[in-house]
């Protein structure tokens, strides 16, 4: 089992808020606790607007709960509605990720039966948000996530992984039903990595320079996931049509797989280059090459289309140039980036991942 660096703070979190809770004497520290749970976010930026959101969702919460003992008392139904107006109320606002802990502050300030019940009230409040600081403060603190190196991680790894079958699949030595659960699972990754993608987006930059820079790299993530998704239509493509490819004329045949080779070795090229473990060739050769390669293949396409008119190969000859296109403009982006960027800490940060 391994332990993450959100299941780490979370424990420093509620270790914080009972001993701030215990230090502080309020009755139940238990609260404190609870709340830091609910509080902990991914990122520092979420956590922040959770905080904002939890202080709006505990203080309607709070508010809702004393109005509803002091006018109808504490009994179970009285509850059971206040909870319900708290959760539409919560629902109206767009504060849905909050609405746990409100609820808690709602049950744990009106299960009061005592004389003093606003001072007892503010005490609970002020315990439940205790914890939500106490959270936010740890994950301010300990442990920011580092989600650029986790983002290319993953881009490389599915990358490579796509590549890996394509390469497989034009040499025919792919099993199809391997192929297909594994095109299955690629695509479960790509959707997790776009998600990564989103927590990446949403670490904060505080100076200038570094938010420019920023905006540019997040640019640059944004175009090789788009062309590993690319690499992957082209790859679904080929496994459709499986049969249908193998019983093409050996040029046509030929054709896609010396252009493929060559759009798969430009993208790992491209990959390696990013990160400086590759010399910074001139791109117009590689581009040249591509380009030979595109030509041909359009040209026996057209050839066996004008004996056969096999739509399907439609699919695949424009995935293909969209995939290389695609590759060309990444190209282009990671050049601007490193003649406006040279001296940035990414290539060495990533590289040494």
């Amino acid at each position: 089992m391994k332990l993450g660096a959100r299941i780490f703070k979370t424990g420093i979190a509620v270790t914080l808020a009972l001993f701030l809770a215990s230090l502080l004497h309020f009755p139940s520290p238990v609260f404190a606790g609870i709340s830091a749970v609910f509080a902990m976010q991914p990122t520092i930026y979420r956590s922040y607007l959770s905080l904002i959101e939890q202080v709006q969702a505990n203080i309607i919460g709070a508010a809702f709960a004393i109005i509803a003992v002091l006018l109808f008392g504490r009994d179970p139904f009285i509850i059971g509605l206040t909870l319900m107006i708290v959760i539409a109320l919560c629902l109206k606002m767009r504060l849905e990720s909050t609405i746990s802990v409100a609820l808690v502050t709602v049950i744990a300030i009106m299960e009061y039966t005592d004389r003093e019940f606003i001072k007892f009230a503010v005490i609970r409040f002020s315990t439940i948000m205790l914890g939500v600081f106490a959270a936010f403060i740890v994950n301010l603190i300990f442990l920011p996530p580092k989600y650029e190196k986790r983002l290319y991680a993953q881009i490389n790894e599915n990358t490579e992984n796509i590549l890996k079958w394509i390469r497989i699949h034009i040499r025919h030595a792919s099993e199809h039903h391997i192929l297909k659960e594994d095109i299955e699972k690629m695509k479960e990754d790509m959707t997790k990595l776009e998600h990564l993608y989103l927590m990446y987006k949403e670490e904060r930059t505080y100076s200038r320079k570094n938010r420019f820079q920023k905006s540019r790299k997040l640019v640059l993530y944004r175009q090789m996931i788009v062309v590993a998704n690319r690499a992957l239509d082209t790859l679904k493509i080929l496994h459709r049509f499986e049969n249908e490819l193998y019983h093409m004329p050996l040029e046509l045949q030929q054709a896609i797989r010396s252009q493929l080779d060559s759009l798969l070795h430009y993208h790992e090229q491209i990959l390696l280059k990013f990160i400086g473990k590759t010399k910074c060739h001139p791109r117009t050769e590689t581009v040249m090459e591509t380009h030979q390669e595109r030509t041909r293949l359009i040209e026996a396409f057209y050839a066996h289309h004008q004996q056969k008119n096999e739509y399907y190969l439609f699919s695949l000859i424009g995935a293909i140039i969209d995939y290389s296109e695609q590759l060309e403009h990444l190209d282009k982006l990671i050049d601007s980036f490193q003649h406006y960027h040279h001296d940035a800490a990414l290539v060495k940060n990533l590289a040494s991942h």
